[in-house]
């Protein structure tokens, strides 16, 4: 794979039943990739080594006065140094090919998962948490995976040159042979230590990426209430405690570095003693010294790939960890093999909420939290299961009770392939999100092409809108639908955002539109006229609106009212008002007591008394 290849275009089926597995399962999907990294990283490896071999016959050539010796020392010497310099070039491309490309299918991964499971998955996992698992996890994945290569073309080389310094010289061979896998091991017992702190570090480090991201999410509130200054406390605190955390997991790798350049540099004392008493005795020659001595000094490079590894498998696993408890989340059932979009009412068996084909059915729920939960349901995309296997430490989400799907014409919404499910149901958010471009480009989406962008923003109200666009823009004459929007649409009023959010959801004109409180950022005068544009634009289609605003719940076919988590009463809306208490109570914001009141003297007034007070 090459980074010219990328994206991919099929990232794979992840093992998501824990973050090594994960990491050994990227490892096992770039097996091409690491195998030519590895190879060279050997011939790196290995001409490095043969430096020793050649300095030491060139030391010899010169105690011997042999010039022809000492010219092949030479030419040998200047090989060496090609085949270093094209392995190093090479090793550092395949490594960083190995990188980038792993990091890719990370972020392909989360990014599918992310499509698949829409607004569902920060029901699960914390919006700052996939933000961290798509930045800065990503990046120590890829260093792992990256450096997993460069680890085992060190590890060969060690292995070729003790095998090589015992054939050439066993006297001192020996030594290096027995020292060179004691240096390896001597950090392990740190290494759990360093482990955790590095752990401790990233939950800390995860936190604090959690609260900056609600923070600026919430600015302009909290600007509204002055609970700015409180926030950046909180989040001043919170660094700190990273701050604290990294201090406190980088003594704890300063103290292995120490350790690998302590133990090394005894050894080397040790080899140069030992060595100087032997070629004293002519037990060995000073070119033979002189060879050992460069080989032990050149293997101190790799050695430093194992306090790498170690290092980039203790940050990479937690965050492995993380991005295996977000891949590991899926959708209740597995998709059937129905590729058309199915037709009729849209039926929720979990609270017996119906809303016959063609009708505008509004739903009135005491509970917004209620609604916005009902709302996702309607839409098929709320319910997820999370492999039990993703996170040993918490059974929460495992252990979850799953509702049953929501039905279209009587077929499971659940069941249907992911793309046939979202054309046939679209579920538009108490709080939508507009996207950064153009009005045109924001109203460029996926439809049936049986309503224009015209008709949708007629519908939807907003010609002050258009005409306040049109004003901000000089550079596209006048043009609203050529006038950029600024992300998430900062500078429009939360009104006219929910109403251009109502004119794209319009557009795509889906058998079944589920609205989240449609009208509550605007006026009662435009309220009353969205409502009718709502109803006239979609005439003969299915629509279901939460709401509790009198002005549309009378313009609707039929009113459903829900009540921890069931339906209740069904009816139009004068209807209700008059019969049901709890409905009138939610609608009029009747209190408990006045309720009380009104039925214990045996009337309710009129219903236009009735409507006065809503």
């Amino acid at each position: 794979m090459q980074i010219r290849d990328l994206p991919y275009s099929d990232p794979g089926d992840p093992d998501v039943r824990s973050g090594p597995r994960f990491l050994l399962w990227l490892g096992r999907n770039q097996l091409k990739g690491q195998l030519k990294s590895m190879s060279w990283g050997l011939l790196h490896q290995c001409s490095i080594a043969g430096l020793p071999p050649a300095v030491g016959f060139a030391v010899q050539a010169v105690v011997d006065r042999s010039g022809s010796r000492l010219a092949w020392s030479g030419g040998l010497i200047a090989v060496l140094g090609v085949l270093i310099s094209v392995g190093d070039t090479m090793l550092h491309r395949t490594a960083v090919t190995n990188w980038i490309t792993a990091a890719a299918r990370v972020q392909q991964l989360l990014a599918r998962k992310t499509a698949e499971l829409g607004s569902a998955l920060t029901r699960r996992v914390a919006a700052g948490e996939v933000v961290a698992v798509s930045t800065g996890d990503v990046e120590k994945i890829g260093w792992f995976v990256e450096a997993l290569s460069r680890f085992a073309a060190a590890a060969a080389a060690l292995v070729l040159i003790c095998a090589g310094l015992l054939l050439y010289l066993p006297s001192l061979g020996i030594l290096v042979t027995v020292a060179v896998p004691l240096l390896a091991l001597a950090v392990l017992p740190l290494l759990p230590r360093a482990t955790r702190r590095a752990d401790l570090q990233r939950e800390k480090a995860g936190k604090a990426t959690e609260l900056a991201s609600d923070t600026v999410a919430g600015l302009r509130v909290l600007r509204g209430i002055g609970g700015e200054e409180l926030f950046l406390g909180r989040y001043r605190r919170a660094s700190q405690e990273v701050r604290e955390a990294a201090v406190h997991s980088a003594r704890m790798w300063s103290l292995i570095s120490a350790i690998q350049v302590l133990l090394p540099g005894l050894l080397l004392i040790s080899l140069v003693v030992y060595g100087a008493m032997l070629a004293r005795d002519g037990r060995i020659e000073v070119g033979q010294l002189v060879t050992v001595y460069s080989a032990a000094t050149l293997m101190l490079f790799p050695l430093r790939h194992f306090e790498e590894i170690a290092m980039a498998y203790s940050f990479s696993r937690p965050s492995a960890q993380r991005a295996v408890r977000v891949l590991s989340l899926r959708r209740t059932a597995q998709p059937s093999t129905v590729d058309t979009t199915p037709t009729g009412d849209l039926y929720d068996p979990a609270t017996g909420l119906m809303a016959p084909a063609g009708l505008f059915t509004a739903v009135v729920c005491g509970d917004p939290d209620e609604a916005g939960r009902l709302a996702e349901r309607l839409g098929g995309h709320a319910q997820v299961d999370v492999d039990a296997h993703a996170d040993p430490g918490s059974n929460e989400d495992a252990t979850e009770q799953k509702a049953p799907s929501v039905l279209l014409g009587g077929v499971p919404l659940d069941e249907l392939p992911l793309d046939c499910a979202r054309t046939a149901v679209l579920v538009q958010d108490k709080d939508p999100v507009l996207l950064s471009g153009t009005l045109r480009e924001l109203l460029d989406v996926p439809s049936s092409g049986r309503v224009t962008a015209e008709e949708a923003l007629t519908a939807a109200q907003c010609g002050d809108v258009l005409d306040s666009l049109a004003q901000a823009s000089v550079a596209t004459d006048g043009d609203p639908m050529a006038t950029r929007i600024t992300e998430r649409g900062r500078s429009l009023s939360g009104g006219q955002r929910q109403r251009l959010a109502l004119a794209r959801s319009l557009v795509t004109d889906p058998e079944a539109l589920v609205l989240d409180e449609p009208t509550s950022a605007v006026d009662s005068h435009t309220e009353a006229r969205v409502a009718a544009g709502i109803k006239s634009l979609r005439q003969g289609r299915t629509t279901v609106a939460f709401a509790s605003s009198p002005l549309l719940l009378d313009l609707a076919d039929r009113v459903v009212l829900v009540h921890k988590g069931t339906v209740v009463a069904v009816g139009g809306h004068r209807e209700l008002l008059r019969t049901d208490p709890h409905y009138r109570a939610v609608v009029t914001r009747e209190t408990d007591e006045e309720i009380e009141a009104l039925t214990a003297r045996g009337a309710t007034g009129t219903i236009e008394e009735i409507e006065e007070r809503a």
